[in-house]
């Protein structure tokens, strides 16, 4: 456990993030050494290559010099036993090649099926009905592009390309993915680790009233006994058993035609698939990634609304939960991208970011993939997408704290096995993230079992097995496995709370046979509640954002060690247990005595608007105790303690309550002058003005 807790503590490179660093600007030999040198200097052992809108039209999309360029990247990483994950299109969805597989080969374009009263040129009919004519047409989707003018709904917006017809598919992969391992076999597998394919869309993007199709696919359909009239229900909302035979037959399609094609790529040459599908639940087509993944994006869940409610609530179980099934070691998360407040662009703060980051690894996500570093943010790119979550950010001289948070965290998620007694039955898009709330709010810890693997399980003696694990209660919509319990409830939960609190997450653990608990505080108020362990042993506890170990108190009840736990919003805390009450005790905290002071004590002394900065002051007396200062500021606080000669660093926050403890030595026998410095959003540079600085002390709490 000794040994464990101290790699947790500086956690070893193969868990560092792996940013999305947009590719966006005129690019420079010089300056992306500099880049990737700085991300180095501040924790950030790897990167996506990520081509993107910006980047001058002298570098084409797969030119030689778009390969120049790129080569000393991966030369740089090489040098500095940094990591490349390659990205497979120029820009999003995958798939076309930046529509190069389109060109010249318009029939390998996106198709679709719509119902229609008037079939237009070049409509294919595949049914005449009642409800109008049911035919086959190119969809007209389109991706982003890499240039100016090739964005949504614009001119030259390159054309998306049909991933359903395997012809399209093997085209895609000879000019994209063959022309890298041209470039770059040397480092496959070694520095370029992965190939990531970002969110394949059938029928591209910017289409309507359309659903997916391809070449052919009438008669794969109707082989398995579908009637083509039938899929009007598709467009008029009434399923029947043609849709459902439609919608598992386009599923076999895609996974075959696309993704296990790319699988098996990557697999031929020594890396691995990542990337993710389409949806936040699309569990399924999980299975060939080699990292499963999912991307959080456009603040589709958040603080203020929460982490149970709606459909994209489940991302991060889809990924985590189909790599434990898988026996993948990873699986990742696209994160942060575009997720700011109140539709203000660059509008996201560090509490938000902690909160995601929270939010995903409790759930089993660990390889986080932050969206975005910027390579340039001149002119309209800082708006592509924002914010940039890396360099253009205000936290990015301390990012040390947060990349070795994050590292912190894949390390646990990676190195721990997840503890469930609950299996969730599931099918692709239908996760039943309703079902699954009461489970988290309860901490209640579940494993979601998609369809496909329906076959493999195993009822016995009462309980589900499947690869090695096996489950006492198994929730689902469709009601299967009768003589296993459907009384999740019946489950003990892995934390017992005195009184219940819906807000805190646990991941229950194990190592080598040796517990954990993972606790995150979910909501924005603190936490306060008397916690149960189902063990008999005594409890320590890691701060995982500090990395501090220290015993805490406890006392034996009848189920088990029971503490007070307090954590405060964007909290998280692993608890172990130690070996023998003597060890415990020697790592309980001095009793010391401690005031707490606030943001009252404070005078405003400077304010920089071109840094969205406040500066303030206070002067302390000569104090022989330790000092705890509970702050409630916009938005990041950086605190100096200037005692006599000496000057101390008392830390860096980026979240309210913003907490900095003093030390009684660093006070004793003289006074001092703290000097606090309050750093505000980037939104007031790029986006619109917000307020920053402190707020009023008696409000630090919440």
């Amino acid at each position: 456990m000794n040994d464990f807790l101290t790699r947790l503590q500086i956690p070893p490179a193969e868990y560092t993030i792996m940013p999305f660093w947009f590719l966006n600007g005129d690019l420079d030999h010089a300056e992306i050494r500099r880049q990737i040198l700085d991300f180095k200097a501040h924790g950030v052992l790897g990167f996506v290559l990520h081509p993107r809108i910006g980047l001058p039209d002298r570098i084409g999309y797969l030119s030689d010099t778009f390969f120049d360029y790129l080569r000393t990247a991966v030369e740089t990483a090489r040098e500095n036993d940094m990591h490349i994950i390659l990205y497979d299109e120029g820009m999003y969805p995958s798939g076309s090649a930046c529509g190069q597989v389109v060109a010249g080969h318009p029939e390998l374009a996106s198709r679709g099926i719509a119902l229609t009263q008037q079939p237009l040129d070049g409509d294919i009919i595949l049914a005449e009905t009642d409800a109008g004519c049911l035919v086959e047409r190119f969809s007209g989707g389109t991706i982003r592009g890499i240039h100016f003018g090739e964005d949504d709904g614009e001119p030259a917006a390159p054309k998306s390309a049909d991933i359903l017809n395997p012809a399209a598919v093997s085209r895609f992969l000879s000019l994209t993915h063959d022309a890298y391992y041209r470039a770059f076999a040397g480092d496959f597998g070694k520095t370029i680790i992965g190939f990531f394919t970002d969110e394949p869309s059938v029928l591209g993007r910017n289409t309507r009233d359309l659903f997916p199709w391809t070449r052919g696919f009438e008669d794969i359909f109707t082989s398995a006994g579908g009637s083509l009239a039938g899929l009007t229900g598709l467009f008029t909302g009434k399923e029947n058993a043609d849709t459902a035979l439609y919608h598992e037959l386009i599923l076999k399609r895609e996974c075959e035609v696309y993704y296990a094609a790319l699988s098996g790529w990557c697999i031929s040459h020594g890396i691995a698939l990542m990337g993710h599908p389409h949806q936040s639940d699309d569990i399924e087509f999980e299975r060939y990634f080699h990292v499963p993944g999912q991307d959080l994006v456009l603040r589709w869940i958040a603080p203020e609304t929460g982490d149970l409610k709606g459909m994209d609530t489940v991302m991060a179980k889809c990924s985590a939960d189909i790599a434990r099934l898988m026996g993948r070691t990873r699986n990742s998360n696209e994160c942060f991208g575009a997720c700011c407040r109140d539709g203000n662009p660059w509008y996201f703060t560090g509490a938000d970011m902690k909160w995601y980051i929270d939010y995903l690894a409790v759930r089993g996500v660990n390889l986080f993939i932050p969206h975005a570093f910027y390579y340039s943010l001149e002119g309209p790119r800082s708006q592509e997408r924002p914010p940039d979550v890396g360099p253009g950010s205000i936290w990015w001289p301390h990012y040390m704290h947060w990349s070795r948070y994050m590292a912190r965290l894949s390390c646990l998620m990676s190195e721990t096995k997840y503890l469930a007694d609950i299996a969730v039955l599931c099918r692709n898009r239908d996760m039943h993230a309703d079902l699954v709330a009461p489970l988290f709010a309860t901490q209640r810890a579940f494993q979601y079992i998609p369809e496909s693997f329906k076959d493999e399980c195993l009822v016995k003696e009462g309980r589900l097995h499947l690869r090695g694990r096996s489950y006492s209660a198994v929730v689902s919509a469709a009601g299967q496995y009768p003589s296993v319990s459907h009384d999740a409830a019946s489950v003990p939960p892995d934390v017992l709370c005195i009184p219940p609190e819906p807000s805190l997450r646990c991941a229950p653990l194990c190592r080598d046979g040796i517990p954990f608990w993972f606790l995150v505080n979910a909501g924005n108020e603190p936490i306060d509640t008397l916690l149960q362990l189902p063990t008999d042993r005594y409890i320590g506890c890691m701060n995982l954002w500090d990395a501090k170990i220290c015993a805490v108190p406890c006392e034996s009840v009848t189920d088990g060690m029971q503490m007070t736990l307090h954590l405060d919003p964007r909290e998280s805390r692993l608890l172990f247990l130690f070996d023998s009450r003597e060890e415990w005790e020697r790592h309980l905290p001095d009793k010391h005595i401690c005031r707490t002071l606030g943001a009252d004590i404070f005078t405003c002394i400077s304010r920089n608007p071109d840094k969205q900065e406040i500066v303030y002051e206070a002067l302390l007396p000569a104090c022989d105790t330790d000092i705890e200062l509970c702050l409630k500021a916009e938005e990041m606080c950086q605190l100096t303690v200037i005692a006599g000669q000496e000057t101390y660093d008392a830390g860096t926050t980026c979240w309210t309550p913003h907490r900095f403890h003093l030390r009684a030595a660093w006070l004793c026998g003289h006074g001092a002058r703290l000097v606090l410095t309050v750093t505000g959003s980037r939104a007031n540079r790029y986006g619109q003005p917000v307020f920053y600085g402190l707020l009023p002390s008696e409000k630090a709490g919440t």
